[in-house]
């Protein structure tokens, strides 16, 4: 599926208050979710000895698709597509890579 394309049929689904003019809506659900993500992720570490069945692994895809859900809300609240979002970052990643710089840390390295 084509990112705005997407970002287009998940917007028709914004039901927040002001949606059109309230980034802080979905930057919340964004961290929300992501925190889902990372609770799944821990509980497979804690019971499952890392050990990712079928199930876990469902469970997680729809939390991710929870997180892309906001990242596409955000993104249309801030004026972006989510293409513009997605190449800006493999541009970064690029320079980065172009310049040794993948590992380490800090969004200016």
């Amino acid at each position: 599926m084509d990112l705005n394309a997407y970002q287009a049929a998940a917007r028709k689904t914004a039901a927040y208050p002001d949606v059109g003019c309230n980034p802080i809506y979905p930057t919340l659900g964004l961290s929300g979710e992501a925190g889902e993500v990372a609770d799944k992720v821990k509980k497979v570490i804690r019971d499952r000895d890392g050990v990712f069945d079928a199930q876990t692994r469902e469970a997680i895809k729809f939390e991710l698709g929870d997180v892309l859900w906001y990242v596409a809300q955000l993104s249309s609240e801030l004026g972006y597509d989510l293409e513009e979002v997605a190449a800006a970052n493999l541009d970064k990643l690029a320079s980065r890579a172009a310049r040794g710089r993948i590992g380490g840390s800090g969004d200016q390295r």
